[in-house]
């Protein structure tokens, strides 16, 4: 361990596997003898992955410290598609990473290669450097030792985090009691969950939704809140142009007695924030909120 290294680099690995785990989720598992020195710090670690580029070139960024410089340098259409992932399972011993992609056709680079990739086609990860021993961030879950009440909500997008966040929950020995609603396409979208006393899932189909509110605005109007103890309603809270900007506010340490996380479409997490600062004042440090895609339109991801 050294703290010369960089706390990403990037990987050059090939698809190994596929599995569906539903409709519309399917995991990919990639291999490569460099996953040995990658590294995951939580359960919704973020990765960024490489894709083919317009002409159907795989990516070939060089293995230098001025990688991101000749990503950028490089003309559009040259330039290899990159999308954020999950972690989902890492198994260094076996040099192997699983990310699980939400398939919906051809309409973007990382689903359309998902559903036509062959195995042993390579793709390019940035990902967390084993060897790197300082804080390289890149995941939000962060949640007091001792949170007792979580509040999850998320769609099918932020659904292998969600997954994630609940298998480390359980694993406790002492698991806080936990609400998770989770949006999906349809019944056939969902997924075995662990399960302890305290867990209460509920799936939510777009498809059998007859509330006018987008099903993730639904839940956190069906999901049991503490008290305000810090803000008051109708506290101060800055704009957030869903068009323009990410919408991401992160919790901060505080109160363990109460902790959320709230990822998906950014319409629908932007009403969330507003009923629970706003309308019910509730302390912005015990909340993440992460709207990183809009409906209707589509975003190319950067470095």
């Amino acid at each position: 361990m050294t703290t010369m290294a960089s706390p990403y680099r990037l990987f050059d690995l090939v698809l190994a596997r596929r599995r569906n785990l539903n409709h519309s989720l399917s995991r990919l598992t990639f291999q490569g003898p460099d996953v040995a020195r990658m590294a995951t710090h939580a359960p919704d670690q973020r990765i960024k992955i490489f894709f083919p580029d317009a002409a159907g070139r795989p990516s070939a960024l060089p293995h230098r410290p001025d990688w991101l410089a000749v990503y950028r340098a490089l003309p559009p259409q040259a330039r290899p598609s990159m999308r954020t992932y999950t972690i989902r399972h890492l198994r260094p011993q076996a040099g192997e990473v699983d990310v699980d992609f939400v398939l919906h056709g051809d309409a973007g680079p990382a689903s359309r290669w998902a559903i036509h990739a062959q195995l042993g086609d390579p793709v390019q990860f940035v990902a967390p450097n084993r060897d790197y021993d300082g804080e390289a961030g890149g995941y939000e879950w962060k949640p007091a030792p001792d949170t007792r009440h979580v509040l999850l909500i998320a769609d099918e997008t932020a659904l292998p985090a969600a997954s994630g966040i609940l298998e480390s929950l359980a694993a406790l020995p002492a698991p806080p009691a936990t609400q998770a609603f989770i949006e999906v396409g349809s019944a056939a979208d969902t997924l075995a969950l662990p399960t302890w006393p305290q867990l209460e899932v509920a799936w939510m189909p777009r498809d059998q939704h007859t509330d006018d509110r987008p099903p993730m605005v639904s839940a956190i109007h069906r999901a049991r809140l503490p008290a305000a103890k810090t803000a008051a309603a109708g506290t101060a809270l800055p704009d957030v142009d869903i068009e323009s900007q990410i919408l991401w506010d992160l919790a901060a340490p505080g109160d363990a007695g109460f902790y959320a996380w709230i990822a998906g479409e950014a319409a629908s997490v932007l009403a969330i924030r507003h009923h629970l600062v706003k309308e019910r004042g509730m302390d912005r440090r015990s909340l993440n909120l992460m709207g990183y895609w809009r409906r209707g339109r589509a975003l190319d991801d950067s470095l």
